[in-house]
């Protein structure tokens, strides 16, 4: 059965389409992410590549795949919501690649919302109340930050990743802020939801990857928490390479 199955994926690779940083932790997580891919899927040739600020590009990836006798691709977005790079900017590369080399790409969906996702996400929230037991989650308010983009869909879609949060583990109340393109921000955001009276704040990325925008989150949140001493600011790490 493994000598057929090998036989019918000769032919076939698997391309993991990555955003791109300058943030040379988040390379590495993308890296171990592919390289988790891999040893799941031995048969299948496996290799990555990013849209921009880092190599190998797509294009780069996708002449790795040509030189091993690959000749159909899946092309799987390794981002949280199709937006415009989902919709446009990698399709586009995908397409003008296949068109000249005489190759089948098959273009898979972003992560999306799932069980699986929404798993990942509650269980790095729960990890702030494990590690620190005193406080309540009725006591505390969840703040989900977005990557934020010019697309309605994905903004909404990070709103209800932190309602489906809030409700499955029965936290005080629940916003959403972006860390750019749109609103509301980090730093206004959280100016406003410390009015709402609660003692804890749970900030939670909800990022694949470190890098520059998650840096940047923590010192907004750093600058409103000197002004709010009389309020606790706790951390949940973002998704990273969670096992769901």
């Amino acid at each position: 059965m493994d000598n057929k199955i090998s036989k019918v994926n000769q032919d076939l690779g698997i391309l993991i389409c990555g955003h791109g940083s300058r943030n040379k932790i988040a390379l590495d997580e993308f890296k171990e992410l592919t390289k988790s891919i891999q040893e799941r899927f031995a048969s299948i040739k496996v290799e990555y590549g990013f849209l921009e600020f880092a190599k190998p590009s797509l294009t780069d990836g996708l002449e790795k795949l040509k030189k091993q006798s690959v000749k159909r691709v899946i092309a799987i977005p390794a981002m949280l919501f199709a937006a415009g790079h989902v919709k446009n900017d990698i399709p586009s590369v995908l397409m003008s690649f296949a068109k000249n080399n005489d190759m089948e790409i098959i273009y898979g969906r972003e992560l999306g919302i799932n069980n699986l996702m929404i798993s990942a996400a509650c269980e790095r929230v729960k990890e702030v109340f494990k590690t620190n037991e005193t406080i309540a989650p009725s006591e505390s308010v969840l703040v989900v930050v977005g990557r934020g983009s010019s697309d309605p869909d994905a903004n909404s879609n990070v709103v209800k990743i932190t309602r489906m949060i809030v409700e499955g583990l029965g936290i005080g109340w629940g916003e959403t802020v972006f860390s750019g393109v749109t609103f509301p921000l980090v730093e206004p955001g959280l100016n406003h939801i410390v009015k709402l009276g609660y003692k804890n704040i749970v900030l939670f990325p909800y990022f694949l990857f470190t890098g520059v925008l998650v840096s940047r989150i923590r010192r907004q949140r750093d600058i409103v928490a000197s002004n709010n001493p009389n309020i606790s600011f706790f951390d949940a790490k973002y998704l990273s390479s969670h096992p769901r």
